[in-house]
């Protein structure tokens, strides 16, 4: 497992709960770092196989354009945005610090983190495997029966890796 980070990523933005922040605009630094397996890309030095950082950035950029009042707002349509471009996060931390927070107060600035993993262990054969538990999950794509669905949820305590599942699949 590695880290792939993008720290201080500036941008001016117009977010926050006063009327007048949604008018002016503020500053807004952005800390992202993803755990990762990354070997495949390693071994073939190739950026399809990665969690490119330049995407990671379009995709903070993109976040930071749409206006939202909190910034634990921000940062959970920045995860969101993250699991559904890539496929292969284990986990991923965003901290966003907003410069002047309080209008007239004396602070440099707040911040906001939020960190999730998506490291699961199945249930029925042990191995470990990344669930998003949304439906970004590639377990939704499977064609199993809601019958056998409703029976795995019976039989197994949380979520079947794709091996496993693909042995219900039809």
């Amino acid at each position: 497992m590695g880290n792939i980070s993008l720290e201080g990523m500036k941008f001016y933005a117009y977010h926050g709960v006063y009327e007048e922040e949604q008018i002016i605009g503020n500053y807004f630094t952005v800390d992202v770092n993803i755990q990762t397996n990354f070997k495949k890309a390693a071994e073939s030095d190739d950026v399809f196989e990665t969690i490119n950082y330049e995407t990671v950035y379009l995709v903070v950029q993109s976040v930071m354009k749409k206006k939202a009042k909190l910034i634990e707002t921000l940062i959970e349509n920045i995860i969101k945005e993250l699991k559904h471009q890539f496929s292969t996060i284990q986990s991923v931390q965003v901290r966003i610090e907003k410069a002047n927070p309080i209008p007239g107060a004396q602070l440099s600035h707040s911040a906001v983190e939020s960190e999730e993993t998506y490291t699961s262990k199945c249930p029925r054969c042990g191995s470990s495997f990344i669930c998003y538990k949304d439906e970004s999950c590639w377990c939704t794509e499977l064609r199993i029966h809601p019958t056998t669905r409703e029976s795995i949820k019976q039989e197994f305590k949380g979520c079947l890796c794709k091996n496993c599942l693909s042995f219900y699949s039809g």
